[in-house]
């Protein structure tokens, strides 16, 4: 028997395994930011064909689109309003972060929201400010939704 050896690259590149806490903050969001789906569509792991690349956020708050059963978007060039980024455990900080400034903010993406799951914390970014956020409710100024940290990190 025979074990496959990794390719002598990987080694080089962070892994953004989902695994258990992810999902449950994924999860969470989705819950809290489902009250807004009337202004706003939530979309979840939807990969987009942005003018400086295709990020694929793990949830993006977007002004609400048409659905079309019959022909359907595959990856959607208008950029979210909000991108939303769950560090996962295997990720470098600097692949979000590089992500923000050379992909989303280039393209248009207002707002991007940084959580990671190990501080339970939660970092805004926008072209003029970061600002991290640990406990409380957290206003998003381009949209004015809300999100409820304390609920979101709750064990």
């Amino acid at each position: 028997m025979t074990t496959a050896q990794p390719d002598s690259t990987s080694e080089f590149f962070t892994d953004d395994t989902m695994s258990y806490n992810h999902a449950t903050i994924a999860y969470r969001l989705t819950k809290q930011l489902s009250r807004y789906d009337t202004q706003f569509d939530i979309l979840p792991e939807l990969e987009f064909d942005l003018p400086y690349g295709r990020p694929k956020p793990d949830l993006a708050v977007c002004t609400p689109g048409k659905i079309d059963w019959f022909k359907d978007t595959i990856r959607p060039t208008t950029p979210p309003l909000i991108a939303i980024e769950i560090l996962s455990p295997r990720q470098a900080l600097s692949d979000l972060t590089d992500k923000t400034v050379d992909i989303y903010f280039p393209s248009g993406v207002a707002t991007v929201w940084v959580i990671i799951p190990q501080l339970r914390q939660l970092t805004v970014l926008t072209l003029t400010q970061q600002q991290p956020f640990i406990t409380g409710i957290v206003q998003d100024q381009h949209t004015g939704i809300k999100l409820d940290l304390d609920a979101l990190f709750a064990y």
